[in-house]
């Protein structure tokens, strides 16, 4: 079922009548473009005092193609509206230093373009503790997260906020999540904090190929989020191995050839899905680059109505499958190499309700949870290997499934987050394909909500 009141304000005159009815009116959001600039117009930069960030964010502003203006001077009538507000807000030693912050952005926030971006990039709290700032370091730092939330919840027009928390040595690694968030490839992740932590994030030698010579696995790819997916990975140029159950096979093979891959059929949750899985990716080519877990059920049902079947099946598939498909990725005892090649990225399909939970959905809440686990606990052992890991949670997406929801229900999940109306499959595949890039080397552990921020959870 369409989102009628999206495709009714696409009017003026539908716009002012909604509202002046008082009804909310999303905004169109803007989406990637492959002819659109990497930055779609000025962006205002300033900083703290103390900031530390400024020669890294002119270098990637610079080679993004963006035109800079200095956030302290004054607007001038013929000037166009910012596209984005960039303010670097390391070094506060305290609580006093937020002045600054309210200072950049109080007489900026209302000449935001409409889909305009805030990025804040603030210090890690831990980090800002045990240096110099000591604990007064820690609670600015910390109090960047309540006013990046919060002002993303206060913008409109399709306008987005984010916290990017750059770790010490992090300023390397920063091109790729600020180039994504300032980008339309984000525009339906608003609220979010992403740590940037040290690493080594060479370039890629297009930005508009970031996987080429890659080859990258998604399962569940037959349709829905999976197939928009295996899309957005195959334009970013991955050779993208489409997996899906058996009796999927004719919508598998239709993804497959509309992006160029292969299609593979497996039932996950099968007792020789693993190795199955790593065969039929080692043999052909040699392992994968990127795996992504996408596949995934629900059996929705209050806990005391809910048989064992539905809570077993929920589990399986979910997370069981998951890690076991994970842990023959990994082992190399099976066979030589890892089918995960070193420097590859593993990233899992959770879910917001496995942040804030849904009635009726403990099996799936507690699956979806578990991912976030799953992610948290092997980042640190992965990273040996120089393998990402991550997760990407959705909230209200258009999809068959949210189409068959009861009408309240469904138009309940569109409207209560901060950008009044359900995602597409697309925009959780460009969060996959960025976290799925080289280049975004900086992030691993981290779950990114791509839910327009959902007033549920956070």
């Amino acid at each position: 079922m369409p989102d009628l009141l999206s495709r009714a304000v696409s009017g003026r005159a539908a716009r002012a009548v909604l509202r002046r009815a008082g009804v909310p009116t999303p905004a169109p959001l803007p989406r990637h473009r492959p002819d659109g600039p990497a930055v779609p117009g000025p962006v205002r930069l300033g900083g703290t005092r103390q900031g530390r960030l400024a020669p890294a964010l002119a270098a990637v502003l610079t080679s993004a193609g963006a035109e800079t203006v200095d956030g302290t001077v004054p607007e001038e009538a013929a000037r166009p509206r910012p596209a984005a507000l960039v303010l670097d807000a390391t070094g506060l030693t305290g609580a006093a230093g937020l002045a600054e912050v309210y200072a950049f952005a109080h007489p900026l926030v209302r000449e935001l373009a409409p889909g305009g971006r805030v990025v804040v990039l603030g210090d890690v709290p831990a980090e800002a503790a045990a240096g110099p700032g000591g604990v007064g370091a820690a609670v600015a730092a910390q109090a960047l997260e309540g006013f990046t939330r919060s002002l993303g919840k206060e913008l409109r027009g399709g306008a987005t906020c984010q916290l990017l928390r750059v770790a010490a040595g992090g300023e390397g690694a920063l091109a790729s999540p600020l180039r994504f968030l300032l980008s339309p490839r984000s525009a339906y992740v608003s609220g979010q904090v992403v740590r940037v932590g040290p690493a080594a994030a060479a370039a890629p030698a297009d930005w508009a190929s970031p996987l080429h010579g890659t080859v990258a696995a998604v399962t569940g790819a037959a349709r829905g989020i999976g197939a928009a997916v295996a899309a957005v990975l195959a334009r970013d140029g991955a050779h993208v191995v489409c997996l899906d159950l058996p009796s999927r096979q004719d919508a598998l093979e239709r993804t497959a050839e509309r992006v160029g891959g292969t299609a593979v059929t497996a039932d996950i949750t099968a007792p020789d899905a693993p190795a199955e899985i790593c065969r039929r990716l080692r043999e052909p080519f040699g392992g994968v680059d990127v795996f992504v877990h996408n596949a995934g059920v629900t059996r929705d049902r209050t806990l005391a109505r809910m048989t064992r079947q539905e809570w077993d099946t929920v589990l399986d598939v979910n997370l069981g499958a998951v890690q076991r498909i994970t842990d023959a990725l990994l082992d190399a005892a099976a066979g030589g190499a890892p089918v995960l090649r070193d420097g590859g990225a593993l990233v899992c399909t959770s879910s917001v309700g496995g942040i804030a939970g849904n009635r009726g959905q403990t099996n799936y809440g507690a699956a979806k949870a578990g991912l976030i686990g799953l992610v948290q606990a092997l980042a640190p052992v992965a990273a040996a290997r120089g393998i990402r890991v991550n997760a990407v949670a959705p909230g209200f997406i258009e999809t068959e499934m949210t189409a068959r929801m009861p009408l309240m229900v469904r138009e309940a999940g569109r409207r209560m987050n901060s950008l009044g109306q359900g995602g597409l499959p697309v925009d959780v595949a460009e969060a996959v394909a960025w976290l799925a890039a080289p280049a975004t080397a900086g992030v691993t552990g981290q779950t990114l909500r791509v839910c327009g921020q959902s007033l549920l959870g956070a």
